[in-house]
């Protein structure tokens, strides 16, 4: 484009006019051209040779000659952008200093910046005096040049900038607003690793007030850093600083405290009170900025305190009109999150008038916040299914979309009438939809959802269209959901064959295969094949197969390979979470993440002693055997393997004068358990945390005794240590910690597993495994109640989503497995 004069610059070409800069007399207009175009071309990222480099700053010193304001403030920038690149850049020391000292008060700033750019340790006692008298300076501009020069030296010399401490201490006394800023953030830097330090000055700065309100800013970020880590509660002399900035004339200080306040970890809606009315009159502000920072703030709020948002429900309705597309967004999604149901309609008649003219990320917070509504007022689903299919059919990228699917597909699964109407806008969208991603995930959605449908032929055009005309990952999804349709309907099996039998002619080699497997096992007919292979895939650990599999192909064996050697998947968690994650806009990773249960089962393998158990079978969640504010901290997970179990104790300890050494802890069980191996922790030091190891045989005899309790005493060896060296002393004595009882249940035997269609499952397992019984739940009082104990006290995974109860029944059914 014409507007940038420096578009094609060629770096030989600027180096070889740099000569201009020897010629007598000096013409400063040429070489502030040339400078300019030189640091143009270091902040495109041109690359200099050191040669070059030098060379041209060797010319450039000579133009200190010339006395030309603009020339030398020129001089200084080309200084501090060449200091990294060129040789020998202390050679303007002496310049710079006596600029920096000089009479020129326009130099006096600039020439500071320079000057500890190119100074290395060595060379900071040499100006350390003439930085302690600038940093004190009646001139602001030299005063904020020294501070902030002092800040970035604090990285190369701590101890030489901490002795300005006191001069830093009298800037920040000063009545600019500037200097005033600077000079805390640089007590800041030169404290902050010195909790009690920083509290001191925290309380020295809120009790004498401060004219900047950067400084203030700067004030309430500090105090709510300090009040996260000491866990300070709100009734701590910080946080009534911080409501006190709510009060002060500067509206960027009033954001800032109203922010702190909000985004502090467990805020009552008490405390939220009064940020919220300030963030309440800058809605009606007349400054755009401040509506959108208020808007945007109550909108988080809304997330986790809806009703504490209900009193600004006005004035965000005033914001729907707004001509600033980004407000009125963030408006109608804060209204939508604390509306109430008769609102709905009316916000989202208003959010369709404009929704095609704001950008994607924004549009993808609307379709965020209907999810939430969908949750919140299932009864609206129809309302909101009409809004997301004519969103579906606008333009937009990948985020956007598959946001809208996301939502869909919720909307599906949390209510059954809608089922039919949501399957038929996701069919729709499939015809023409260009992410692969999505068409799988709706594919694989159709396979599961449509067979159950009252007319699901009308779903087996869409999906065949799909093996016609997409690509390859796209035509084997589809082919997998065909599939699913021949396994559940009887009368569409013959038709489903005819199609398969087209896609083992197929281009790719993954769609021909899976069209001859399924077909093969659909012509079998028989309902535990169908239930094995094609409604309930493989339920073990990916990764942990491929593990099994490299094991087996190492060791060469007659014995045929066996499934039943590699561990379970662990289940994925599909609760919906209230709270919405943000959308993620980075891209999936290549490789698959080892679960927490293959990371277990490594770490187990490394110890020798238990190499013989056999795969992990489960691992259970972290128990805690003391309480949280004790000497010792004691956490447990259960490892379950076939025959034995074993109790991985990770402790913690929390005294600085002791060091423990061989550390065990030892179980006395109450049923037929047998101890048989003890793994002590060789060193606990203080807060550094160990794991310490107790294998147990389970009993042989009577294999359904599974629950048991075990009494458990950790022992160790303790040396008392210097607090402050941690060095220990040469003799120790043995001592010993109870610790509390520890449960093994039902539980700990069993793997979730996930069956997406469990009447196929249950057929498979046929009828000789069928018990019937029936249990009195005495103590519970709600179905809910009584699902919840259920599922935890068998440790098994809810299927088809029956642990949701529905409002207003007496009796539910509860599928689980594992």
């Amino acid at each position: 484009s014409g507007s940038n004069p420096f578009q094609h610059l060629e770096k030989s070409a600027v180096l070889q006019e740099a000569r201009i800069f020897n010629e007598t007399p000096i013409n400063p207009r040429r070489c502030l051209h040339i400078l300019t175009k030189i640091i143009y071309l270091l902040n495109q990222g041109e690359h200099f040779g050191t040669t070059e480099a030098t060379e041209a700053f060797f010319a450039m010193t000579r133009l200190f000659q010339s006395n030309d304001q603009t020339l030398r403030r020129m001089c200084y920038l080309t200084i501090k952008e060449m200091a990294n690149i060129s040789e020998d850049v202390i050679i303007v020391t002496s310049s710079l200093t006596k600029d920096m000292t000089g009479k020129e008060d326009v130099y006096r700033g600039p020439a500071i910046r320079a000057l500890c750019r190119i100074t290395d340790t060595t060379m900071l006692q040499a100006i350390e005096r003439y930085m302690k008298q600038a940093i004190v300076d009646k001139v602001p501009s030299v005063s904020s040049s020294a501070l902030v020069s002092s800040l970035h030296m604090v990285k190369m010399s701590y101890d030489v900038v901490k002795r300005w401490v006191n001069e830093a201490q009298e800037a920040a006394s000063s009545d600019n607003i500037m200097v005033q800023y600077h000079a805390l953030g640089l007590l800041y830097h030169l404290r902050k690793n010195d909790r009690l330090a920083v509290t001191k000055m925290l309380n020295k700065f809120t009790k004498s007030g401060l004219k900047s309100p950067f400084a203030y800013c700067m004030l309430i970020r500090i105090a709510s850093k300090l009040l996260d880590e000491t866990e300070g509660g709100h009734d701590s002399p910080l946080f009534d600083f911080i409501e006190s900035c709510l009060r002060n004339k500067n509206e960027m200080v009033v954001y800032e405290a109203a922010s702190a306040i909000v985004h502090m970890p467990n805020c009552t809606a008490r405390e939220l009170a009064p940020a919220v009315s300030v963030l309440q009159l800058f809605c009606s502000s007349p400054k755009a900025a401040l509506r959108y920072a208020a808007v945007r703030t109550l909108n988080k709020v809304a997330m986790k305190h809806p009703s504490a948002v209900t009193a600004c429900n006005l004035d965000l309705e005033n914001l729907i009109t707004d001509s600033n597309r980004s407000i009125a967004t963030l408006a109608i999604t804060t209204l939508l999150k604390t509306g109430s149901e008769s609102s709905v309609d009316r916000l989202m008649k208003q959010i369709s008038s404009f929704v095609s003219e704001i950008s994607d990320e924004f549009k993808v917070v609307v379709v965020q916040a209907i999810s939430a509504l969908c949750q919140k007022y299932p009864r609206k689903h129809s309302v909101m299914m009409n809004f997301l299919s004519n969103m579906l059919r606008d333009d937009g990228g990948f985020e956007y979309k598959r946001a809208i699917v996301d939502c869909i597909i919720s909307i599906i699964e949390e209510n059954p009438e809608s089922k039919e109407t949501g399957l038929a806008h996701l069919c729709e969208f499939i015809e023409d939809c260009e992410h692969t991603v999505l068409a799988t995930k709706i594919l694989h959605l159709l396979g599961k959802e449509g067979p159950r449908t009252p007319q699901p032929s009308k779903y087996i055009r869409f999906i065949f269209n799909r093996v016609v005309l997409e690509s390859e990952a796209v035509r084997a999804a589809a082919v997998s959901a065909l599939a699913k349709f021949g396994a559940q309907n009887d009368d569409l099996l013959p038709s489903v064959l005819v199609l398969m039998q087209r896609c083992m002619m197929d281009s790719d080699d993954e769609v021909r295969d899976r069209a001859t497997f399924y077909m093969n096992v659909l012509q079998q007919k028989q309902k535990a094949l169908n239930a094995a292979y094609i409604f309930n895939g493989l339920s073990v650990s990916i990764p942990g197969l491929e593990k099994s599999l490299h094991q087996y192909t190492l060791e060469p064996s007659e014995k045929p390979f066996d499934m039943k050697s590699v561990p379970l998947a662990t289940t994925p968690i599909t609760e919906q979470k209230t709270e919405i994650a943000p959308v993620a806009t980075s891209k999936l990773p290549e490789k698959l993440a080892p679960s927490r249960q293959d990371i277990y089962q490594e770490q187990l393998a490394s110890i020798p002693e238990f190499q013989g158990l056999g795969p992990l079978f489960k691992s259970s969640d972290t128990v805690q055997l003391t309480e949280a504010e004790t000497e010792y901290v004691v956490r447990c997970i259960k490892h379950t393997f076939t025959r034995h179990m074993v109790f991985q104790f990770d402790c913690t300890n929390t005294l600085n004068d002791q060091l423990l050494q061989k550390v065990l802890v030892q179980m006395e069980p109450s049923e037929a358990y047998e101890v048989i191996h003890y793994v002590p922790a060789p060193n606990l030091a203080y807060s550094q945390p160990g794991s310490c190891y107790t294998l147990v045989r389970l009993p042989d005899d009577d294999p359904t005794a599974v629950s048991c309790t075990f009494s458990c005493t950790m022992k160790y060896l303790v040396r008392d240590c210097d607090p402050n060296t941690g060095e220990p002393d040469d003799d120790g004595y043995d001592d010993e910690y109870v610790l509390e009882d520890l449960e093994v249940t039902v539980a700990d035997h069993i793997q979730k597993v996930l069956k997406p269609n469990f009447g196929a499952a249950w057929e498979e397992v046929g009828d000789e495994f069928e018990k019937e019984e029936t249990f009195a739940l005495a103590s519970v009082r709600t179905l809910d109640e009584a699902v919840g104990n259920i599922i935890s006290f068998l440790g098994m995974q809810p299927c088809e989503r029956s642990d949701k109860v529905p409002e207003n029944k007496n009796s539910h059914v509860l599928f689980l497995a594992g």
